[in-house]
């Protein structure tokens, strides 16, 4: 399966590269596109599941690497909850 790294931007203008155990983020997020964050979070994780029941699915076993690419998402946008319009932009694909 081919993994993917992507960037993102988040309201303080920080950015993160991330981490994706298949394509299936391609689908879900679009580059250079803006989310509300609690969307932003709610579509990452979905995209991140699936990716690792892919994994789980050809190897037998969860990809632990995607699992904590979920919290390490979960933990930034806390940083930014009281924030009603915050945006997470998705910059670029590094793949």
């Amino acid at each position: 399966m081919p993994e993917v790294h992507f960037r993102v931007r988040w309201p303080d203008q920080s950015a993160t590269r991330c981490y994706s155990p298949s394509t299936t983020i391609r689908r879900a997020l679009g580059p250079g596109k803006s989310y509300p964050l609690g969307e932003f979070v709610a579509i990452s994780r979905a995209a991140l599941e699936r990716g690792s029941e892919r994994v789980r699915r050809k190897h037998g076993f969860a990809c632990g690497h995607a699992e904590m690419q979920i919290a390490i998402i979960e933990s930034f946008a806390a940083r930014f909850a009281n924030q009603p319009d915050a945006q997470v932009t998705i910059e670029a694909y590094e793949d």
